[in-house]
């Protein structure tokens, strides 16, 4: 009987503290304030009830998200916006997770969550510049410090080379606003800098922003004078003639040639096709003049080669006419025929050349600017060593007496020209150069004969490829 007492005692023992167990776990589980010494960013939330958290942590956060920017750039440029419009967001999802587990789930699982709950919360800040870019835009830099403008180099009407430094203006600098926007975003909840009135401050870092094009970039190019010039003559050239050597001047004026670069007058005529088109006027047709278009333009070539020599610049292409030209010396012209003959030399100066052509009354000048030595200067000369006689060429004209002739076309004579350059330093000559050596075909004299019945027959001229000098290919 002892014994079952005893049982029973210790059975209602164990039911006693059991029941007691699980009232306390019961009441601990259930407790609807935050545990003790729990700190949320700062702010002191232990103790307090959960719902006052919840509630409270949303107005905080908000507050936060609405706090005033001041954005100062400058000396008189400021731009206030949001935290929220700066593209700051805040979030305390880790807390939240932990204070949903202090209320969910069975009693075991809460006591557990509320044992292990961390004393310590950091918030959540996230930065996306995106939507400060949209306020501090470029439109917004113009606005307040103004745009760049280019540095400039013009060429005076008396030749002097003109240089306009450059405008710089401000930009913001991304990344340094963004390294110091996250040093100044509050990041407590208790912090005084969320209560009302307050507001952020942030001066914004800036970079000068340069030009495409600087006044450094442009002096060291290279183009510092005039170096050299040379003129020819229109003399009697009619409109046409006149119009096309205008035309290809205007396509050559104003180019620009990189150290080591090649001039392409070929290029160049197609431009002045493009641009201002050609017309008629005589060309050279096999050595003879007769209609085409274009004629005219080889006096640019020549003009142009005639300066480059002078500025001694290397010749990489470069023919004679196979006639003489009005404009220049034997020796000393230029020919181009559009696809086959072309004229072009190479900048072996170092620097930039600018090539400047215009026409101006009666007279085409081509002037080049650059850089080269003012003690240097170069001198050419040609000499005719050969005089070619024309040879004779029958057709046969069965109206004249048996053995008459007639003369249809007086011949002319050629030459064979040798042509010198002589490079002066200081004044003294210290190189002489061979040049070319060119041959201007003599012009045959054509003459009209009746052989009758005489042994030798009048052979056939051969028929050339028609070759148009000092003009363009007709499309026709």
């Amino acid at each position: 009987m002892k014994k079952i007492r005893l049982a029973l005692i210790a059975a209602i023992a164990l039911l006693l503290t059991g029941s007691l167990l699980a009232g306390g776990l019961h009441l601990y589980a259930g407790q609807q304030t935050l545990p003790k010494g729990t700190r949320l960013a700062g702010w002191d939330i232990g103790g307090l009830n959960m719902a006052e958290v919840r509630s409270g942590l949303t107005d905080r956060l908000h507050t936060l998200e609405t706090l005033p920017l001041m954005l100062r750039a400058g000396a008189n440029t400021e731009l206030t916006v949001s935290l929220q419009e700066a593209g700051v967001s805040y979030e305390a999802e880790s807390f939240l997770q932990g204070l949903k587990s202090l209320s969910e789930g069975n009693m075991l699982e809460r006591a557990k969550a509320r044992r292990r709950f961390a004393a310590s919360w950091d918030l959540g800040i996230h930065l996306e510049m995106e939507h400060l870019q949209s306020s501090l835009s470029p439109a917004w830099e113009r606005e307040s410090f103004g745009h760049t403008v280019d540095a400039t180099r013009r060429i005076t009407e008396d030749d002097r080379v003109v240089y306009t430094k450059e405008t710089t203006s401000y930009e913001v600098d991304w990344h340094g606003l963004e390294l110091a926007l996250q040093a100044a975003l509050p990041t407590k909840l208790g912090s005084p800098d969320i209560l009302p009135g307050k507001s952020i401050t942030l001066e914004v870092p800036l970079t000068v922003k340069e030009p495409a094009i600087t006044l450094k970039a442009l002096q060291d190019q290279g183009i510092e004078r005039k170096i050299t010039q040379f003129s020819t003559s229109l003399g009697l050239s009619g409109p046409g003639r006149t119009f096309n050597v205008q035309a290809a001047a205007k396509a050559v004026n104003g180019t620009i040639l990189p150290p080591d670069a090649v001039f392409d007058y070929g290029k160049a005529i197609e431009k002045a096709q493009r641009e201002s088109g050609l017309r008629e006027a005589p060309v050279i047709v096999n050595g003879k003049l007769q209609p085409g278009t274009g004629g005219g333009i080889c006096q640019v070539s020549s003009t142009l080669y005639n300066a480059a020599l002078r500025a001694g610049l290397d010749i990489v292409e470069r023919r004679n006419h196979s006639l003489p030209v009005s404009y220049l010396p034997k020796g000393q012209d230029a020919t181009f025929a559009q696809g086959y003959i072309n004229f072009r030399f190479r900048n072996n100066t170092g620097k930039y050349l600018i090539i400047k052509a215009a026409v101006e009354g009666r007279t085409l000048t081509v002037k080049l600017f650059g850089t080269f030595p003012k003690n240097v200067y170069y001198n050419v000369q040609s000499q005719t060593v050969e005089i070619l006689q024309p040879a004779a060429r029958y057709v046969s004209d069965p109206s004249l007496p048996r053995g008459g002739t007639r003369i249809l076309q007086s011949g002319k004579v050629g030459y064979v020209v040798e042509t010198y350059i002589t490079r002066y330093v200081d004044g003294k000559a210290v190189e002489k150069t061979k040049l070319s050596r060119d041959v201007y075909p003599a012009q045959k004299q054509v003459i009209a004969i009746n052989r009758g019945g005489m042994s030798k027959a009048v052979q056939p001229e051969p028929v050339k490829k028609p070759l148009v000098e000092d003009g363009v290919r007709s499309n026709e």
